[in-house]
C-alpha cells in the first residue's frame, strides 16, 4: 500500500547502496585468506541464512502506522548487501574451477541456464501463490458514482478489500518462505558440490594493492569498459520488457488472465535456447552471436506494438523474446573471462583483481534492474496509472507500448553499437590463450 513515488525512492536508494557495496565486497573477497573451504565459499555459506531472513522481512508488512518506507528501505539495502556477498563469489567461481577457456565457457552456459531456470521457478512460485488471492480490480470512481447505492457499494468494497488484502499479505509471506527455502537448498548444493582449485586461484596478490589502485587498473581497461557499456544498455532493454510485460498484457492487450503464462513462455524459451547459443558462439564466435542473438528481438518487439491484440501473436513474440533474453543472459557473462585474460596479459605482475571485475559486472546487472523498475514506476505514475484499476487511461496504454517496444529497441541498437567497439574477437581470443599458456 505504499505510493509509487515511495517505492521508486526505495529502489533508487537501494541501487545507490549497491554502487558502494558491490565493488567493496569484490575487494574484500580479493583479500580473503585461503581456508579449508576455499576463498570464495565462506562468503556464500555465511551470507545465506541472513539473506533469507532479510528477504522474508521485505515481504512482511509491519504493524506500524509510520515508518514503513524506512522499514522496507533498510531491509532492502541489507538484502542487497547479502546477495552481493553471495553473487560476486558465486560468479567469480567460474575463473577458479578451470583455466581453460572452453571449460569456463561451458561452465558459464550451465550457470546461466540454471539461473534462468531459477527465474522461471521463482516466477511460477510467486505467480501461482500470490495470483490466487490478488484482490479484484476496482472500477473507475466515475462508474461507482453513477450507481444509486454508491455508499453501500463503497462499504462492501472496503469490507472485501480488508479481507482480500490480509490474504494477499499472507500469500506473499508464504511465497517468500518457499523461495527462501530454495535459496538455502541451492546454497547447500553449491557449497557441498563445488570445490575451488587452489592452483587455479590467483586471488591473492604477491604485493597488496589498495582498493582504489585495483579499481583504477580495472576501470582503465578499455575492453572491460566497452563490454560493460554494451551490457548495460542491452540488459536495461530486456529488463524494461520483462518488468512491464505483465501490465502490457493486462491492460494494453487485454489478456488479464494470461500474463503469467506469457511470462513463463518467455523464461522457458530462454532456458531452452541457452545451449543453442552456447553452440552458436563456439561455432561462429561470441561477437557474431551477440549481434544475431540480441538483434533478433527487434522485429518482434515492433510487431507486438503495431499489430492489434492477438493472443497467438503475443505468444510468438514471447517465445522470440525469450530466445534473445537467453543471448543477453549468456553472452556478456561468457565474454567476461576473456576480458580478464586480456587484462592479465597487459598486467602480468598484477594479480587478484578477478573479484573486482565480477563485482562490477554484478553491480551493473542489479543497477539496470533498479533503473528499469524506477523508470517504469515513475513513467506510469506520471501517465496516471490507477492501482488495481480494471482499465487504464489511454496515456498509460501508450506509455506501456513505449516501455515494451520503442524504448527497448532503441536501447538494443545503442548496446549493439557499443559492442561493435569491443576489441576481443575470435582471433584475439586465440592469441591471448596461446600467450597465457606461454606465460604460465
Amino acid at each position: 500500500q505504499l505510493d509509487p513515488f515511495s517505492a521508486s525512492i526505495i529502489l533508487f536508494v537501494g541501487r545507490a547502496w549497491d554502487a558502494i557495496t558491490d565493488p567493496m565486497v569484490g575487494f574484500f573477497i580479493s583479500k580473503t585468506s585461503w581456508t579449508r573451504f576455499g576463498r570464495l565459499m565462506p562468503w556464500i555459506i555465511f551470507s545465506t541464512p541472513f539473506a533469507v531472513i532479510s528477504y522474508f522481512l521485505i515481504w512482511f508488512v509491519p504493524d506500524i502506522s509510520r515508518g514503513q518506507v524506512m522499514w522496507y528501505l533498510v531491509f532492502y539495502c541489507i538484502f542487497q548487501t547479502l546477495v552481493t556477498c553471495f553473487h560476486v563469489p558465486y560468479s567469480a567461481l567460474t575463473m577458479f574451477i578451470s583455466r581453460e577457456q572452453s571449460e569456463r565457457d561451458s561452465a558459464t552456459a550451465y550457470r546461466m541456464t540454471v539461473e534462468v531456470l531459477g527465474t522461471v521457478l521463482g516466477t511460477a512460485i510467486q505467480g501461482q501463490i500470490v495470483g490466487k488471492v490478488v484482490p479484484p480490480c476496482i472500477e473507475s470512481p466515475l462508474f461507482i458514482g453513477k450507481t444509486n447505492s454508491s455508499v453501500a457499494m463503497e462499504e462492501l468494497n472496503m469490507t472485501h478489500d480488508t479481507g482480500s488484502l490480509t490474504d494477499t499479505r499472507n500469500a506473499y509471506m508464504i511465497a517468500a518462505g518457499v523461495i527462501g527455502g530454495l535459496y538455502i537448498l541451492c546454497a547447500v548444493i553449491l557449497s557441498v558440490g563445488v570445490r575451488e582449485k587452489r592452483e587455479s586461484s590467483e586471488l591473492q596478490s604477491d604485493e597488496p594493492v589498495s582498493f582504489f589502485q585495483g579499481l583504477k587498473l580495472v576501470m582503465n581497461h578499455g575492453a572491460y569498459i566497452k563490454l560493460i557499456a554494451g551490457f548495460l544498455f542491452t540488459s536495461l532493454a530486456f529488463m524494461l520488457l520483462e518488468g512491464n510485460f505483465a501490465l502490457f498484457c493486462t491492460y494494453t492487450l487485454g489478456f488479464r488472465n494470461e500474463f503469467q503464462n506469457i511470462l513463463l513462455a518467455i523464461m522457458l524459451s530462454a532456458t531452452l535456447t541457452i545451449p543453442l547459443w552456447q553452440w552458436f558462439l563456439t561455432r561462429f564466435g561470441k561477437k557474431t552471436a551477440v549481434y544475431v542473438g540480441i538483434s533478433s528481438a527487434i522485429p518482434f518487439l515492433i510487431m507486438v506494438a503495431v499489430l492489434d491484440s492477438n493472443l497467438i501473436v503475443t505468444y510468438i513474440v514471447a517465445v522470440a523474446a525469450g530466445i534473445s533474453v537467453a543471448a543477453a543472459f549468456l553472452l556478456p557473462w561468457s565474454m567476461l573471462p576473456d576480458v580478464i585474460d586480456d587484462f592479465k596479459l597487459q598486467h602480468p605482475d598484477s594479480h587478484g583483481h578477478e573479484a573486482i571485475f565480477f563485482s562490477f559486472y554484478v553491480f551493473f546487472t542489479k543497477f539496470t534492474s533498479g533503473v528499469s523498475l524506477g523508470i517504469s514506476t515513475l513513467s506510469l505514475d506520471f501517465a496516471g496509472y490507477q492501482t488495481r484499476g480494471c482499465s487504464q487511461p489511454s496515456e498509460v496504454n501508450f506509455t506501456l507500448k513505449m516501455l515494451v517496444s520503442a524504448v527497448p529497441v532503441g536501447l538494443i541498437l545503442l548496446g549493439l553499437l557499443l559492442f561493435k567497439l569491443y576489441p576481443i574477437d575470435e582471433e584475439k581470443r586465440r592469441k591471448n590463450k596461446k600467450a597465457l599458456q606461454d606465460l604460465r
